[in-house]
């Protein structure tokens, strides 16, 4: 039996490609982690889109979703977003009356962001389609796997060098 190599070039991956199991020319980790990551990215850019947000606006409004407000300085830092490219994206989220910044109630000199009951229903909304993507991205793997998955991705990115802020010039 013959095994032939697989190609990597983006129009094959894009072809849906299977992938080489032949360990001269498996690609690397960061190799698999960027193609899984555009697989996702791009449904779940294109997903969002149709109800108003990014990728990025989504992640803000998720992180606001899971609390009661947060100083702005904060979200940045938390999220490793570079605070100018965070002004923009709270900027975006205000003006759609997703989120709204306020003075914190117990500190008069700082700033809060806080999400606002239209953010909560669109922030449903987008967790609904974003796990749609999700299913369909790591459909070949089982409920376990995927818990093992994320398990490992975080112990990863714990150990990762650090990295500066993301910010608007690297795209969304």
């Amino acid at each position: 039996m013959v095994v032939r190599d697989q190609c990597f070039c983006e129009a094959c991956a894009m072809a849906g490609s299977p992938l080489s199991t032949n360990i001269e020319v498996a690609e690397f980790a960061g190799q698999l982690f960027f193609r899984l990551w555009r697989a996702s990215h791009t449904r779940t850019a294109q997903a969002l889109g149709s109800i108003g947000l990014t990728p990025a606006l989504f992640a803000v409004l998720n992180v606001l979703g899971a609390g009661e407000g947060i100083i702005q300085q904060q979200l940045s830092s938390d999220m490793g977003i570079d605070p100018s490219a965070m002004v923009k994206l709270i900027n975006e989220l205000e003006s759609a009356g997703l989120a709204e910044r306020r003075r914190r109630p117990n500190d008069r000199r700082a700033w809060e962001v806080v999400i606002t009951p239209k953010g909560r229903r669109t922030l449903e909304r987008a967790r609904r389609l974003a796990l749609r993507v999700e299913d369909e991205v790591l459909a070949g793997l089982n409920a376990a796997d995927r818990r093992q998955l994320l398990r490992l991705m975080r112990q990863a990115l714990l150990s990762a060098p650090p990295q500066p802020p993301w910010s608007t010039e690297e795209g969304d």
